[in-house]
């Protein structure tokens, strides 16, 4: 079975309020079901970012895609997960990362975990949330009665595992991390891997947990030169399949583009597309094809 489309944009420039106003209206003129902010030193700040987008904004859902967990008490972290979603009436969409950066670490004068010990610090901060939404006298209370649709993301097994068991949402990276931020995009049959993996965790819930992915890279027919050459230090170790065959990309026309997502909706189970604030425009067109499906 698969899930219908839907289709998020993360928005990651930080501009005047004239201007982020005007991005987010753009978005949901698009057709954008999902405005997102991704939680990295330098980049908007996520919580009051998506307070403005709510606010001239109808009809998208809005998420923090992703926060850096880590970064944050559980208990401090409920209260603005919350209010937000009480104040934009029930519109929020919580997104959560182990974080992979240990610049940005370093820069907020933190210690940078293992991954071990970040993903357990995702654990807690998961568990913690639920714990304390059910509590019916719990305060501010949330629109959403079980707290905001939770998303996790990952690409190591045992942040996937954590998904499988909690997530309404989950957000394959698509890609192997570094600590130094950079990321080595993921082939075909190690998505697939992945995908299975999950799936085979799910168990009865395997028809209502959503599976995302966010796309790096969009490329027209007359920019598959240029597309190489930039992302040459992200391609696997020995690469030398097709541009196509990396599920993280989208190469050829529109039409090519639309039908590469209904082949990986199919294949992987990807029915919750993400696109970078860049690609926006470039996208909009596929939106249009596949609206509806």
């Amino acid at each position: 079975m698969v899930l219908p489309f839907r289709f998020g944009v993360n928005l990651l420039t930080p501009v005047s309020r004239p201007e982020w106003i005007e991005k987010c209206r753009r978005a949901e003129g698009l057709g954008y079901d999902v405005i997102g902010v991704p939680d990295h030193l330098g980049l908007p700040a996520p919580f009051p970012a998506l307070m403005l987008a709510a606010d001239v904004t109808e009809r998208p859902r809005l998420n923090t895609f992703v926060l850096n967990t880590p970064f944050y008490n559980p208990v401090l972290l409920a209260r603005d997960v919350a209010g937000l979603d009480q104040l934009t009436g029930g519109r929020f969409e919580l997104g959560l990362g182990a974080g992979y950066v240990r610049a940005e670490f370093e820069a907020a004068g933190m210690p940078f975990p293992s991954a071990g010990r970040r993903v357990a610090h995702l654990e807690e901060t998961v568990t913690t949330l639920r714990r304390l939404y059910a509590d019916p006298a719990y305060q501010p209370r949330p629109a959403q009665p079980s707290g905001p649709p939770l998303l996790v993301a990952g690409w190591g097994e045992r942040a996937l595992r954590l998904a499988a068991e909690y997530a309404d949402i989950v957000a394959f990276t698509g890609a192997s991390s570094a600590d130094s931020g950079l990321l080595t995009l993921a082939d075909a049959d190690s998505t697939a891997k992945k995908t299975d993996y999950v799936r085979g965790l799910l168990g009865n819930r395997a028809g209502a947990v959503e599976f995302n992915l966010l796309v790096q890279g969009i490329a027209a027919p007359a920019d598959r030169e240029a597309t190489v050459a930039y992302l040459t230090e992200h391609l696997p170790f020995g690469y030398t399949g097709a541009l196509e065959d990396l599920p993280v990309l989208l190469v050829g026309t529109a039409a090519q583009m639309a039908e590469a997502l209904r082949e990986r909706r199919e294949r992987f189970g990807f029915n919750y597309i993400t696109v970078l604030e860049h690609n926006m425009d470039r996208f909009a067109p596929l939106i249009e094809l596949l609206k509806g499906e």
